[in-house]
């Protein structure tokens, strides 16, 4: 009896249902054929998280490449890299990090609440966007090489996306409904089997030592996330994980820019 389960768990269908749940989760892509999901899908999928990332990562490394063997200098060609990733993913990451820092600015804990489930954007939002932006779109434009880009590109949208089950299982969600709620925590297989993908991305697309330096950062950016979460709004939600996205996606591709430019 048990072995018939673990093998539905690993089956081929299993794993394509886990990927197809993380996509409509995470991403705006079409999935053939994939119905709705519920929050028990998504925890169960959380592993599959990294491979939704590579997709959109692939996605935009496609289109570095071919803005540069169009002519497009660097800094052109990864503004619309980035534009492909906020067209794959429908800026949802982004939008919860601008909830988060318009969020934080508020002085009690069901003020920063209420914020995070308005939809408009104020100074903050606005601020943390432009530097999001700007960041990533630096950080790529400085690999001009697409070839060299690539993998970075999609180790960084891997990677970035890898803490997201831990996450939800570490840390409690702040509301008694909403996403997080629903979603529940993942399991610790789950979490370990997305840092695992994350971690090996890394290593592959940004080279071993920049891959531990990336990683180390990454954990202490993590940390601090869920060390403030805890104390401004006593757990998470569904903008807090767009911004750990955010973050992370960040961090790596600061690191790799470091190293190239080593």
């Amino acid at each position: 009896m048990q072995d018939r389960a673990t093998s539905a768990i690993i089956s081929p269908r299993r794993l394509a249902a886990d990927v197809a749940a993380a996509l409509l989760f995470s991403t705006r892509l079409p999935v053939p054929g994939a119905s709705a999901i519920t929050g028990a899908d998504i925890a169960r999928a959380g592993w599959a998280l990294p491979v939704a990332g590579a997709i959109v990562g692939l996605i935009s490394a496609l289109v570095y490449w071919l803005a540069r063997v169009s002519g497009l200098p660097p800094l052109a060609a990864a503004g619309l890299t980035i534009a492909a990733s906020l067209a794959a993913t429908g800026c949802l990451h982004e939008d919860g990090l601008a909830d988060f820092a318009d969020s934080f600015g508020a002085s009690t804990r069901e003020r920063k609440l209420e914020i995070m489930r308005d939809s408009r954007v104020g100074t903050y939002g606005v601020c943390a966007l432009l530097l999001s932006l700007l960041l990533r779109s630096a950080a790529i434009s400085s690999i001009a090489d697409p070839v060299l880009a690539a993998p970075v590109i999609v180790a960084a949208h891997m990677g970035a996306r890898s803490n997201m089950a831990l996450f939800m299982r570490l840390v409690a969600p702040a509301r008694q409904d909403g996403l997080s709620v629903g979603v529940g925590r993942p399991s610790g297989a789950t979490a370990i089997a997305a840092g695992i993908i994350g971690i090996a991305a890394l290593g592959i697309g940004l080279g071993p030592a920049a891959g531990v330096c990336a990683v180390a950062l990454m954990a202490a950016a993590f940390g601090f996330l869920r060390w403030l979460c805890m104390r401004q709004i006593g757990g998470q939600t569904g903008d807090v994980l767009g911004a750990l996205e955010q973050i992370e996606e960040i961090v790596i591709l600061l690191v790799a820019t470091a190293s190239v430019g080593d």
